[in-house]
């Protein structure tokens, strides 16, 4: 691999999504979030996100990220180490709700604007870098499994398939975690260790305000995927 092969690689494609591709894009997401056999496989892909959401906003707010674990039911969690109380440990708990959502949406941009090859090689390094963090089996093969997916669509590039994936993969994380919410908003209130009671506890403020918050930002970032979408018609 040379200096040139990587550029070609990571250079902008040509702007422009069919909306056919868009339309088996969306068909797709709808089958791996609404078929529950398919979803009980595939909903791992959410939890990543969620919990790798934890540890970046930890880090960029001075916490110490020291490993993570991801399970199929959902569950997870990232570790962080720093002060218990404070804006740096609220961000960090915030974050993983919204992270799906909010990385599903620079997905479909990424993929409309030309950058699918560049945003792909991006996963793939960080991808690379939380490996020393896994701290499960589990939590490794899902990685793997993953950085194996991604390393491929940017190494064979071919700029259709890298759209359709991409756009698929931003609408599965938007649908995604719409359903994530609603288990939470289920069941899950009612758990002392979901990050909406956590929240509640380190500021005073109830769970379901926290819900309302994530809600709020899930439907923003869905807003601007349709008007994405809207844009290219």
């Amino acid at each position: 691999m040379d200096l040139g092969e990587i550029t070609t690689r990571l250079a902008a494609a040509p702007v422009g999504v069919p909306s056919g591709a868009i339309a088996t894009a969306c068909i797709a997401a709808l089958v791996v979030v609404l078929v529950p056999t398919v979803w009980l496989r595939l909903r791992i892909v959410i939890t990543l996100v969620h919990e790798l959401g934890h540890a970046v906003v930890g880090i960029l707010s001075g916490r110490r990220f020291t490993g993570f674990v991801v399970r199929g039911d959902m569950s997870g969690h990232a570790v962080t180490v720093g002060p218990p109380r404070g804006f740096g440990r609220i961000a960090t708990t915030w974050a993983g709700y919204p992270m799906p959502a909010l990385v599903g949406l620079l997905m479909l941009w990424a993929a409309t604007s030309g950058y699918a090859g560049l945003l792909l090689f991006a996963c793939l390094v960080l991808l690379a870098l939380v490996l020393v963090f896994v701290r499960s089996a589990g939590t490794l093969v899902t990685v793997l499994a993953a950085g194996a997916a991604v390393g491929a669509l940017w190494w064979w590039r071919n700029d259709e398939v890298q759209v359709l994936a991409v756009v698929a993969t931003s609408f599965v994380l938007l649908v995604g975690a719409w359903r994530h919410l609603g288990v939470l908003a289920g069941a899950g209130r009612r758990d002392p260790g979901s990050d909406a009671a956590v929240l509640g506890r380190l500021t005073g403020i109830p769970a379901p305000v926290w819900l309302a918050t994530f809600a709020a930002v899930l439907a923003a970032t869905t807003w601007g995927a349709a008007r994405l979408v809207l844009d290219l018609t």
